[in-house]
């Protein structure tokens, strides 16, 4: 199975992870777009009690023109999702890996927003997590 995510375990619970993720991508030079609350949606929907998890679509303006720019079809793919789940005394945040869209996309201008922003997401996971590995952000 291809993994198309770039992930990350952080040993705070959800409450405090949530924010500090949204700072993190802030600092990383996205803005949060859309936020999806699947707990909420899947309660309010089906009457499902799911752990609270959420859905932040993600977006650089000037990341996504270029893509844009160089492929429109890109647009199917934007925002980048980052997802925040809880998971008992730590969280899951995993993120779509922009890596993902060269798959899609042979257009070189693409596969150079692809790197800059999987540069730019990494270094996010590496701030929260404080790993500066491939632990932080697998592939």
């Amino acid at each position: 199975m291809t993994n198309f995510t770039l992930s990350a375990t952080v040993p705070v619970p959800y409450a405090e992870a949530l924010p500090r993720v949204r700072e993190l991508l802030g600092d990383a030079g996205f803005g949060v777009l859309t936020e999806i609350d699947l707990s909420a949606t899947l309660q309010a929907k089906l009457g499902v009690d799911v752990p609270q998890q959420v859905i932040l679509g993600a977006c650089m303006p000037q990341l996504a023109h270029r893509a844009l720019s160089a492929d429109p079809r890109i647009a199917t793919m934007l925002p980048c999702n980052v997802v925040v789940a809880d998971e008992g005394e730590e969280t899951r945040v995993e993120i779509f890996d922009p890596a993902a869209m060269t798959s899609f996309s042979s257009d070189a201008g693409v596969a150079e927003v692809a790197a800059d922003a999987r540069r730019r997401l990494g270094g996010m996971l590496e701030a929260l997590t404080g790993k500066k590995d491939d632990d932080a952000a697998r592939a």
